[in-house]
């Protein structure tokens, strides 16, 4: 959010008349007044004229006082001209914050726009969007000052050549534009030479690239190959290896022993290394954001009615069910067990259903079978598995066609578009 208060910190100003029915007073520069208040100024151009009326001499930057002055040097003229026309340029053409903005001209700075613009042009012309550019420059400033045709161009033709789309490049550097300060010949390419030789193919090596800057950023033979090594010795299959290094580069690309402690303890709440389930259960528990994630969702469970050994015979079925959201468990659960009264231990044994959608899948199909069982015209020993897993087209011929005679608007309520009172 805008705020004055604190461009009255970072850039001291004359003050040259207080108008008694504004809150603040006025600026004035170069024979020029303004009123911060006035309706025709904007927000933005308020604060550019604001940079501009910067005192070069005031006592608070010569004594140290201000904050733009920790070093308690004076700044130059040159310096608060070209920090002024930085942070405007920022703001205008960049698509930055006014807050943004200050912070990202502490760390570039020019006085015409030649260069910045030709950046620009190069990133809109290879599909970055404007949210790319803003974010690009937010977080790596100092790119707008780079040579776009010899320092840029080549990169993001590389990444095009092995199959980041246009579509997905501006948004898989922008995350991270480190990529665009590394060398091409002495850091990226020995990175995708390695990462090729394991993934084989160019659309894994952009996936990967597409999950985390991480695969080209840091030295493969710190932890990546050991971590490969590993996994390799536990006789893991390459398809799997792939499947972890493309989908959840960040758990294969650990320190080598935190690596290996998390191997160690997949093994032994016995995940066979031969089977994907494998590599699903590593990453669940890998970092310590997963961690915590598999703690708050093993406490979920367990107040939702599941033993121990309850949750471990699920995390073994579906790794993934211990990384889901405690409001997207305590919704399905609620709806299974307290609506529809299934048993909270049938959920454990197929938490597959945990992932699917509540209003658009869960719900439709077991408010019809709830009907069906209602009207006696089913069992009520189906199984949960019965009635959420099959696909769309078996459900309805199982549960909805096959009824429609005794029945004639059941499809519709399947459908949502009646009530059960209608039927």
């Amino acid at each position: 959010m805008f705020s004055v208060n604190l461009y009255c910190k970072l850039f001291p100003f004359k003050k040259f008349a207080t108008d008694s029915t504004a809150s603040l007073p006025f600026l004035y520069k170069d024979g020029l007044i303004f009123n911060p208040t006035s309706s025709e100024c904007s927000k933005n151009q308020f604060f550019i004229n604001f940079c501009s009326t910067v005192d070069v001499g005031s006592p608070e930057l010569e004594s140290g006082t201000a904050t733009s002055a920790p070093k308690k040097k004076k700044i130059s003229k040159k310096l608060a001209k070209e920090s002024s026309y930085t942070i405007s340029y920022l703001i205008n053409t960049c698509g930055l914050s006014p807050e943004k903005a200050i912070s990202a001209s502490e760390k570039v700075h020019f006085e015409t726009p030649e260069k910045p613009n030709s950046v620009i042009a190069l990133l809109k012309k290879h599909g970055f969007s404007k949210t790319h550019i803003a974010n690009l420059v937010r977080r790596r400033p100092v790119l707008l000052l780079s040579n776009p045709e010899k320092t840029l161009l080549p990169k993001l033709e590389f990444f095009k050549s092995i199959g980041v789309s246009k579509v997905h490049l501006g948004g898989t550097i922008s995350r991270d534009p480190t990529l665009l300060t590394r060398s091409l010949e002495n850091q990226i390419i020995p990175n995708y030479n390695y990462l090729k030789s394991v993934l084989l193919t160019d659309e894994k090596v952009a996936a990967a690239v597409k999950r985390t800057s991480w695969v080209f950023l840091e030295d493969p033979e710190k932890n990546l190959a050991p971590n490969i090594t590993v996994l390799k010795e536990l006789n893991v299959p390459q398809s799997c290896i792939i499947l972890l290094l493309t989908h959840f580069p960040e758990a294969i690309m650990q320190k080598s022993d935190e690596f290996r402690a998390s191997v160690s303890e997949v093994v032994e709440m016995g995940f066979n290394p031969l089977r994907s389930t494998f590599v699903l259960a590593l990453h669940a528990i890998s970092g310590k954001g997963n961690k915590m994630i598999w703690a708050r969702c093993y406490e979920t469970y367990s107040k939702l009615g599941w033993s121990k050994d309850d949750i471990y015979m699920a995390f073994r079925k579906h790794p993934n069910c211990m990384i889901l959201s405690e409001k997207k468990i305590s919704r399905t659960m609620d709806f299974l067990v307290n609506k529809m009264g299934w048993d909270c231990r049938m959920i454990a044994s197929c938490p597959t259903v945990l992932f699917f959608n509540l209003e658009n899948r869960i719900i439709p199909r077991c408010s019809t079978v709830h009907f069906l069982f209602s009207r006696e015209l089913i069992k009520k020993d189906v199984k949960l598995s019965t009635v959420l897993l099959p696909t769309e087209k078996y459900f309805l011929e199982k549960f909805v066609t096959k009824y429609e005679k005794q029945v004639p608007k059941l499809y519709d309520f399947y459908e949502g578009k009646i009530g059960i009172e209608e039927l």
